[in-house]
């Protein structure tokens, strides 16, 4: 019963991007995930290989639908690197590493989405377009400046609070500057 309960909100999550219009196809979306936190243990102690099933599910139907790249961050014992498709890593030349997230190091959701990406690869870092932190994994270190913070109307995933942002153009010049009205 609380799977299900967890895979309604997080859907609801995805919905609520979708319907705020930001992403656009080929955009990076980067998801940084406790699924310990969602079961409401301290991170890094209770991973859950089927939480991980049900949001990397979510996820993909958000890439369904938008056409972004989902990127995964691994926990802190990876150096917070990022599974991703190998097609994506050559794409943007981002610095492959070799190693493979398990659920002990780099953490479920990111185990997860290594074995379930087409052709996926690790990289050290990248510059996302947006991104979902659930359970407070600090994905901050993968957005391009200047990060916004969004406040959508599901705020927890089980028992993990969740911080979303998008990201715009820096705001460059001075006073004599014109910038769009909504960078």
């Amino acid at each position: 019963m609380q799977l299900e309960q967890w895979q309604t909100e997080v859907r609801t999550m995805v919905d609520e991007w979708i319907s705020l219009d930001f992403l656009t196809a080929g955009d990076l979306f980067v998801i940084g995930c406790s699924t310990s936190e969602v079961v409401g243990e301290h991170i890094g102690t209770a991973g859950s290989e089927e939480v991980a099933a049900m949001l990397y599910d979510a996820f993909k139907h958000l890439q369904d639908i938008t056409g972004v790249h989902l990127c995964f961050q691994c926990c802190e014992h990876l150096n917070r690197a990022v599974v991703v498709t190998k097609q994506l890593a050559q794409e943007r030349n981002l610095t492959q590493v070799s190693v493979q997230p398990v659920r002990h190091a780099g953490g479920s959701m990111a185990a997860y989405a290594y074995q379930h990406l087409p052709e996926a690869v690790v990289v050290e870092a990248l510059q996302a377009d947006a991104g979902i932190d659930i359970g407070e994994t600090m994905i901050g270190m993968h957005l391009k400046p200047v990060a916004v913070p969004l406040r959508l109307t599901q705020r927890y995933v089980g028992q993990a609070r969740t911080t979303h942002a998008r990201t715009r153009p820096k705001l460059i010049g001075g006073p004599r500057a014109v910038y769009p009205v909504s960078p």
